[in-house]
């Protein structure tokens, strides 16, 4: 009976680990994993247990800023059933990250970008114990191409962050809930007058759509957008895309 009641509030209960066949993956990407209970120092019922695909989010409020932590996604597994003390089961899971999960690896001064796979077992009558595991999210082909276009173009990555919100343009819009910001500003006095812009990203299966925040200097901000073609992704068109958007 002490051992039960102490399992109630997590002392000796069940824990769960999943382990991620790969933790380096993209936006969109299938990924599969093992989701290992083990057994605690008593019997349990499993009711279920829940992944979610997290990321931190800055919030802008009438206080000021603040960051907190944001559902991407979020998957269900039910009918798990028993675990006996000491015993282990092994669950299997297959998934896709969604298409507008923030990428992580990038060559930022300043990256606010983290996102990760949180689990967590629902057990009756017992504190919830969770397994977090950080997630290492590269950019697509379009994406990274078109972050190599904007070096070309004299523009250097200072900041990435992502911020709670949608992002909404002519012929796209997010829904997420989020939208990842990545600035960039001139390495030298710009041609275009230039002193920031933003880049934001809501890929798709066979495309990736791009809005572009641009702050010049005496005129404010304004905004631009472009549709990169999956099957057209090239590094000279981008650059002159980018010239004829930024002119």
């Amino acid at each position: 009976m002490f051992k039960k009641i102490l399992a109630s509030v997590g002392i000796g209960a069940a824990k769960v680990d999943t382990v991620l066949e790969t933790e380096h993956l993209q936006p969109g990407q299938k990924f599969n994993a093992v989701i290992v209970i083990k057994g605690g120092d008593v019997d349990q019922e499993i009711s279920g247990l829940d992944l979610a695909l997290m990321t931190r989010v800055k919030v802008e409020s009438d206080d000021g800023e603040y960051f907190t932590n944001h559902v991407i996604e979020k998957w269900r597994i039910t009918d798990i059933g028993m675990i006996a003390a000491g015993a282990e089961k092994h669950i299997p899971f297959e998934a896709r990250l969604h298409s507008e999960t923030p990428i992580t690896e990038i060559n930022a001064g300043y990256n606010q970008s983290h996102v990760w796979l949180e689990t967590g077992l629902d057990i009756d009558l017992a504190l919830d114990p969770t397994d977090r595991d950080a997630l290492h999210i590269y950019p697509n082909d379009a994406v990274s191409t078109l972050m190599e276009a904007m070096d070309r173009l004299g523009f250097s990555l200072v900041k990435a962050d992502v911020e709670k919100g949608y992002l909404k343009a002519p012929t796209f819009q997010s829904h997420s809930g989020c939208y990842q910001e990545l600035e960039y500003r001139p390495n030298s006095r710009s041609l275009f007058g230039l002193q920031e812009i933003e880049l934001s990203f809501v890929p798709e299966a066979h495309k990736t759509h791009v809005l572009i925040e641009l702050d010049r200097a005496f005129r404010g901000d304004g905004y631009v957008d472009l549709t990169i073609e999956h099957d057209h992704v090239n590094l000279s068109q981008l650059c002159d895309q980018l010239e004829r958007l930024f002119a």
